[in-house]
């Protein structure tokens, strides 16, 4: 699970959160190069003709517009959130794409953790409330991660005075 506590810090608990990736950086380059291999692989008979030359301008553009997409998708998926809880505050920052950054912070005894079942944007749609403000917890996780992470958070906020 794309999830991790550290280790308390006395009576501090902290949560990394990111999204799952099904392809590293490495394993981007070896399908950039797959990829390449096979476009050029059907081209060799081609080799000294005026046609590779009409090609080859469109089949380099197609490997940029490949990694272009790729890039892309890594950056837009550069998301951390870090919960802290402590006996007198519960802070959430959310480090997005490009930088941007969103904070959120309220009394641990007056947190509500919601796991909605149906009625969010997604099933097991996981929010924190308290100081008048709703968050989402977690988008990027599935429906299982969300309720193991729900059950999780819940564990240890209930010493702190949520019992909902």
């Amino acid at each position: 699970m794309p999830h991790e506590w550290l280790p308390p810090d006395g009576d501090s608990h902290r949560l990394h959160l990111w999204p799952y990736r099904s392809l590293p950086r490495r394993g981007m380059a070896g399908f950039l190069a797959g990829t390449a291999l096979c476009i050029v692989v059907p081209l060799l008979g081609l080799i000294g003709t005026p046609v590779l030359w009409g090609l080859l301008p469109f089949l380099l553009a197609t490997l940029w517009a490949i990694w272009w997409a790729l890039e892309k998708s890594f950056r837009d998926a550069e998301i951390v959130e870090e919960m802290e809880i402590t006996p007198t505050l519960v802070t959430l920052v959310r480090h997005g794409p490009r930088g941007k950054r969103q904070d959120w912070q309220a009394n641990p005894h007056w947190v509500r953790l919601t796991l909605h079942a149906t009625g969010g944007p997604v099933p097991q749609y996981l929010t924190l409330k308290g100081e008048g403000r709703e968050v989402e917890l977690g988008a990027f996780l599935t429906e299982a991660e969300r309720r193991q992470l729900a059950a999780e958070i819940t564990e240890r906020l209930r010493p702190l005075g949520q019992g909902r």
